[in-house]
């Protein structure tokens, strides 16, 4: 899986775009306030330490190799039309019920549609249409539901993938933001906790700004990619010091070939203060 993470050159933009997230949708007085964020994140499940994530999920085999390596949480992307590796042959609900048997925890990743100003070519096919609220409903719901064939039940932490795109457009954003809050509204209303995975520079910039504008509907939890740097979850410049405390995730290296148990695996490293699944 490959990751953009801008740069602080977009910082010249955020006045733009500070601006456009001040502008209230038509959806904006149906928001949960932070502190019931705050409760349901303490009813679900946290984890804290090293975790791993890669396009296609590894086999059982491997998860039981890699109990030998620092790592104890798997990212998996269990749903979603924007996904890079659609078909995931070792995934199923036997999958994450023996994963989590092992010691496992899970970190369930949806992609569905993009930005429309997304950098990456090959997300452009699958970006958000002109009714970013009623699609965002939609796919909270399929996010939901393919949570729920897995074994992942209620409580449960699902993180939406968002990758990089162009947040100095003032519309596009606009777009974005509507599409993020209507689906995690949805995933709240079914008793889920919506969390958000993006690069620091772009949709987690967006949504730490959309936060000091006062916007309801934002993630619960922050999954920030930050490549070429050590594991820093409370040093990110783009979020509050203060901001979704024990409710991080920094993706802080990707593409990294590692070898335990004599399963070699590329993958992306992780760490977390955050919830995590729940498996039933």
């Amino acid at each position: 899986m490959r990751r953009l993470t801008l740069t602080l050159a977009t910082c010249a933009t955020t006045l733009l775009t500070l601006a456009t997230l001040l502008v209230p949708s038509a959806v904006a007085d149906e928001g949960q306030d932070e502190g019931q964020d705050e409760q349901a994140a303490v009813a679900a499940t946290p984890f804290k330490g090293a975790a791993f994530d890669l396009c296609n999920t590894p086999s059982l085999a491997a998860m039981r190799a890699w109990r030998s390596s620092p790592y104890r949480a798997v990212g998996i992307y269990y749903a979603g039309r924007g996904r890079h590796c659609p078909v995931q042959r070792n995934l199923n609900k036997s999958w994450v019920t023996q994963v989590h048997r092992m010691g496992w925890q899970v970190l369930p990743v949806f992609v569905g549609s993009q930005s429309p100003c997304v950098y990456a070519q090959n997300k452009k096919g699958v970006r958000i249409g002109s009714k970013p609220a009623k699609q965002g409903r939609s796919e909270g719901g399929q996010a939901v539901q393919a949570a729920r064939a897995l074994g992942i039940v209620a409580g449960s932490a699902l993180y939406l993938d968002l990758e990089a795109y162009n947040v100095g457009n003032a519309s596009c954003a606009r777009t974005t933001l509507d599409f993020v809050r209507a689906w995690n509204r949805e995933v709240r209303g079914r008793g889920y906790l919506p969390g958000f995975y993006s690069s620091a520079g772009s949709g987690v910039r967006q949504m730490e700004q959309a936060r000091l504008a006062g916007v309801k509907d934002l993630p619960a939890a922050i999954w920030f990619a930050r490549w070429h740097t050590g594991p820093e979850l409370y040093q990110e410049p783009s979020l509050g010091k203060n901001a979704w405390q024990h409710l991080r995730i920094h993706q802080y290296a990707g593409d990294a070939a590692e070898s335990h148990g004599g399963y070699r695996l590329v993958v992306d490293r992780n760490q977390v203060d955050a919830p995590v699944a729940r498996i039933g």
